[in-house]
């Protein structure tokens, strides 16, 4: 942990996955249940990152409440499981993935080369997410902060943050210069026209270590598959008591801009950014990349995610965003 995250508290334990591990599709963490009715093709992942634990609350509580399409198919997916076993809590950030992050190999090039075990794991859910129609993937962020939701720059998706309601912030972005993430691969990443019925999101549920990350991916997993038409709303609610948090009373759109790559590990910020300040005045410096000031792009500039946790050479460690109501 860095300085400032290591005083916190960690309270969300690691899920014992048990017998829910194996999955029932042959592939290992991959559960799917069809309804044999027309309807969406409905995915939630979790794990992408083996330290990100509230997804895997999340689906295991879908799963332990035997929760099942009434139409269309739902697949839960365990991604990052080779990840997850490192998990320590006395070092979470070495439990994020095995050799590379799985969230940036989400393209077929990569995926075909077969040369790490993330690319490996990513190979054998690609069917799975090729079948998908609708998206949810789970994370939670290095530094303590409120959830976002990523919609990428598509509109359906941004339409479809408003008809989930929640979070309050939602984070309108084209992904990041090391790779592609699974929620932009394939049809996910096309523009509304050539895209079909497809939808992606990916939610930020807080600290990685906050009980509460563990609360909201419930909520957004119950709001994702009600919208999705795949479960009724009184279904949901029978099944899973408790899981629905408040709405937000507003919704707002960041527009990410651009963004910070570090040039190495040695990337600093001049304050303790978390995430979502709003700084007043262009030019205003907020951190130093090997000698370089780093300095806000504009007026009343948002930033959004700011972490050196895993600052080296390419890694995205903080985008600007201008802040509208959604």
């Amino acid at each position: 942990m860095n300085d400032r995250t290591a005083s916190l508290h960690w309270t969300l334990p690691a899920p014992e996955l048990g017998a829910w591990r194996a999955g029932n599709t042959g592939t290992e963490g991959v559960w799917r249940f069809d309804s044999g009715l027309p309807g969406r093709h409905v995915m939630i992942t979790a794990l992408i990152h083996g330290n990100e634990l509230c997804g895997a609350w999340a689906l295991l509580g879908l799963l332990q409440a035997g929760v099942r399409p009434q139409r269309g198919a739902l697949t839960l997916a365990f991604c990052n499981l080779a990840a997850f076993d490192r998990f320590d809590v006395a070092q979470p950030d070495t439990a994020r993935f095995a050799e590379q992050d799985l969230n940036r190999q989400w393209t077929d090039a990569r995926m075909q080369a077969g040369d790490s075990l993330e690319r490996r794991r990513a190979a054998a859910l690609q069917p799975f997410v090729t079948q998908a129609d609708w998206l949810l993937d789970l994370h939670s962020m290095h530094e303590p902060s409120a959830p976002l939701l990523l919609t990428g720059v598509q509109p359906r998706n941004l339409a479809l943050a408003r008809a989930m309601a929640a979070p309050e912030h939602v984070v309108i972005d084209a992904g990041h210069q090391d790779g592609t993430r699974l929620r932009d691969y394939g049809r996910f990443g096309l523009a509304d026209e050539t895209a079909g019925d497809s939808h992606s999101l990916l939610v930020e549920c807080g600290w990685h270590g906050d009980w509460n990350s563990r609360a909201v991916a419930q909520d957004q997993c119950l709001r994702f598959v009600q919208v999705s038409g795949c479960v009724d709303a009184q279904e949901l609610e029978r099944r899973l008591p408790g899981w629905r948090l408040p709405s937000a009373p507003h919704q707002w759109a960041l527009q990410v801009t651009g963004g910070v790559v570090a040039t190495s590990e040695r990337f600093a910020f001049t304050q303790p950014f978390t995430g979502l300040e709003v700084i007043e005045r262009a030019g205003t410096v907020i951190g130093d990349n090997d000698g370089t000031p780093v300095l806000t792009p504009y007026d009343d500039c948002v930033l959004v995610m700011p972490s050196t946790r895993q600052a080296r050479a390419g890694v995205t460690v903080v985008r600007f965003a201008r802040r509208r109501p959604l």
